[in-house]
């Protein structure tokens, strides 16, 4: 599948020298990073502004990242205050057990919504990409993207994969999109919402890399 025009965040991360490895990889001169592999199709894919190098090393560090997915600080009060207005309604006033009982079963009972929003949790070992109890082989990866708010959109948008694999949480504006070349797996792509695109996306060329030299 062809994605056209999303944004793609480069990154700096000297002598990785990831171009044997994938030959379409454009080298650091053309403006192109080693974590982000573009495919020949690709077109017109733009680059963030801001972007944190990473520090120059002849060895390539242990893959290594985890992040959870936490529902905003604005969601808990917001949730807490839909459950204080829904036991307000339920006591109306009376006395007995309807003055404390809809609050002290409504406001717990909103938290989980939050609690249960945040709860993936996104992980890159050295042999696997987990995303809450999904795992994906680095072995099967073909491509990283790594994906700013707009370019998330454009992904998921009016022509997005319908078979593709998407974590989305509306209140995070990066991802990273993970195509893949698995002949055994109809899936095409990965599409994992992250607050820190670049991070995930070098973690997990760094651990391909690692699991190809093994």
């Amino acid at each position: 599948m062809r994605v056209r025009g999303h944004r793609q965040a480069g990154v700096q991360e000297a002598d990785l020298d990831l171009q044997d490895e994938f030959p379409h990889v454009g080298s650091e001169s053309g403006g192109t990073h080693p974590a982000i592999l573009p495919s020949a199709g690709a077109e017109a894919r733009r680059t963030l502004t801001s972007v944190t190098p990473e520090p120059s090393t002849r060895t390539a560090a242990p893959a290594g990242y985890a992040e959870r997915l936490r529902a905003p600080w604005w969601m808990w009060p917001t949730a807490l205050g839909v459950g204080g207005l829904l036991a307000a309604e339920i006591w109306m006033g009376y006395d007995g057990l309807r003055a404390w009982v809809p609050f002290a079963i409504l406001l717990p009972i909103s938290l989980l919504g939050p609690w249960w929003l945040g709860r993936i949790r996104v992980a890159v070992t050295a042999g696997e990409l987990q995303v809450d109890d999904a795992r994906l082989p680095i072995g099967v990866i073909a491509e990283v993207v790594a994906l700013d708010a707009d370019g998330k959109r454009e992904v998921l948008g009016v022509g997005a994969h319908p078979l593709a694999f998407v974590i989305q949480r509306p209140w995070i504006g990066g991802a990273v999109q993970v195509v893949l070349d698995d002949p055994a797996d109809p899936t095409p792509f990965w599409v994992i919402s992250t607050r820190h695109p670049v991070e995930l996306a070098t973690a997990l060329v760094t651990a391909k890399r690692a699991a190809a030299s093994s």
